[in-house]
């Protein structure tokens, strides 16, 4: 569901409300293996995550960045997304609570489409960061109006 944005979202430096998630379950690794086809057994096997040193499974990167494309998507509806591209950094251990954070980077007119540059990126609640990265997105159009 794509939220209300107003005009004024779309200046160089806005951040938009965070996308706080739920904290990393075992249920939601095994619910993302199945979604995703990424049966990796060190994200829900803690034998197998053991045997490569960690104390615990941890969350698949594919997740974070899942999570990350809906906070872009609940800004603009998802037809209007012409790029996005990320960078794992740091996994996600079982029981962090992600949140997700977007922000103005630029907005160019000079390809005939009125388009913003996010950065995009994911931090844990100690301060981790993630994921990050960067989402081009077309303005005209844009729910609550940017077709000024």
């Amino acid at each position: 569901m794509t939220t209300t944005t107003t005009a004024t979202a779309w200046e160089v430096g806005h951040e938009f409300e965070p996308l706080a998630i739920d904290p990393i379950s075992r249920t939601t690794l095994a619910l993302f293996a199945g979604a995703s086809g990424d049966h990796n057994p060190i994200h829900i096997d803690i034998d197998v995550a053991k045997s490569a040193g960690l104390d615990d499974v941890f969350a698949q990167g594919m997740l974070s960045m899942a999570y990350l494309a809906r906070a872009v998507t609940n800004i603009v509806p998802q037809e209007q997304v012409r790029k996005f591209g990320v960078r794992f950094t740091s996994i996600t251990p079982l029981h962090a609570q992600p949140t997700c954070y977007v922000k103005v980077d630029s907005i160019d007119d000079s390809s005939g489409e009125r388009l913003a540059d996010l950065s995009v990126a994911v931090r844990l609640a100690d301060g981790t960061r993630t994921l990050e990265g960067h989402a081009v997105v077309a303005l005209d159009g844009t729910v609550g109006g940017t077709d000024a």
